[in-house]
């Protein structure tokens, strides 16, 4: 399935239930792990300290931030779905996340999605998206949740 294009609520709401496809994968670096860290003062050895996590870490290597992961959803979202007469979108929440399974280092992630539910409300339109970011070869994905975004189409 190639990437979906998106004009109005009409268009949107006829996803509603439905798969709306899956993003490339993006490999987790060692380089982007440390970056997070940096940015969200989180510097954890088992996030940054491949030397420690090989001795130490039940992962042997280390693992990238749960919240990591999270901020690179609308990234990957992005690779599903475009947008055409929009002036806005705005991150409105996330519902049901859990954890499953932690992001090792060099490990590449991808997201699946699917409308769950779609509402105008008065010209903004509220889409519940259910997510899913796999880990490559793996059978359990990292991460599942509920995205909520805010579309203010013209």
């Amino acid at each position: 399935m190639g990437k979906i294009v998106i004009s109005n609520f009409e268009e949107f709401k006829a996803f509603e239930g439905k798969e709306l496809g899956v993003s490339d994968y993006l490999k987790i670096s060692q380089e982007q792990i440390n970056l997070f860290a940096d940015a969200t003062l989180d510097h954890q050895w088992i996030h940054t300290d491949p030397e420690r996590a090989a001795k130490e870490s039940p992962f042997k290597k280390t693992i990238a931030h749960g919240y990591l992961n999270v901020s690179i959803l609308p990234f990957l979202w992005e690779q599903i779905a475009d947008f055409d007469n929009v002036k806005l979108m705005v991150n409105y929440g996330i519902d049901k996340l859990k954890f499953s399974q932690p992001v090792a280092v060099d490990n590449e992630v991808r997201l699946a999605a699917k409308l769950h539910s779609i509402v105008n409300l008065r010209g903004v339109v509220k889409a519940e998206i259910d997510v899913t970011l796999e880990i490559k070869d793996e059978r359990k994905p990292a991460l599942t949740g509920r995205l909520i975004f805010l579309y203010h189409f013209n």
